[in-house]
């Protein structure tokens, strides 16, 4: 550039010049906003795939989900074999009568059942029904009464039990006990 006369080198200057503030303009304009848009494009074709994928084994899991969930039901329809249904009194009786038949306590007063919520759980998807018993046993009948109940029904619990000396009951011995407990049962819903 030292051997251009001093208007050619002002020319070239300018044309240089000018051509790098032509190709900035080129590029924040029309080139930059484009990689901008590319990485997005790229970024959310990235997320599809993710989600493609997801879903494409999802589809291959259809068969295992729908096997598992038919075992599932088949588990909660064998769960559910124990808890009432139908006329609640009657099944209630029904079963309390069956299973007291093989120990030796005396349940002569049974309370008629009063169903409502689960008042255990929030928002549990069945019914109770609660029933009073009151009779009277030997402690160790008594013991194993109430321990085999709860393992024999899993949906029933015995609450408020209560246990006295049964000596003060007319014609009764004195080492058995008089007692008085609620039975809390779970009632399957109507669908």
């Amino acid at each position: 550039m030292k051997r251009l006369p001093p208007a050619k080198r002002n020319q070239l200057i300018i044309v240089v010049v000018a051509t790098v503030a032509l190709i900035g303009l080129v590029y924040s304009l029309l080139i930059g906003p484009q990689n901008l848009e590319n990485s997005r494009l790229a970024n959310e074709t990235k997320a599809a795939k993710v989600k493609l994928d997801q879903y494409r084994t999802t589809i291959k899991q259809a068969d295992v989900t729908a096997s598992e969930l038919a075992d599932i039901t088949y588990r909660l329809g064998h769960a559910e074999e124990d808890i009432a249904t139908g006329d609640v009194y009657a099944w209630t009786y029904d079963t309390i009568r069956r299973f007291k038949a093989t120990y030796h306590v005396d349940i002569p007063d049974t309370s008629k059942p009063t169903a409502g919520e689960v008042d255990l759980l929030a928002d549990f998807p069945y019914k109770q029904v609660k029933v009073t018993l009151n009779g009277s046993g030997y402690y160790h009948d008594l013991g194993k009464f109430v321990a085999d109940f709860e393992n024999n029904f899993p949906h029933m619990r015995v609450v408020n039990l209560m246990i006295e000396p049964a000596g003060a009951l007319p014609g009764t011995a004195a080492e058995r006990l008089s007692f008085r407990m609620d039975i809390v049962a779970l009632v399957r819903p109507n669908n």
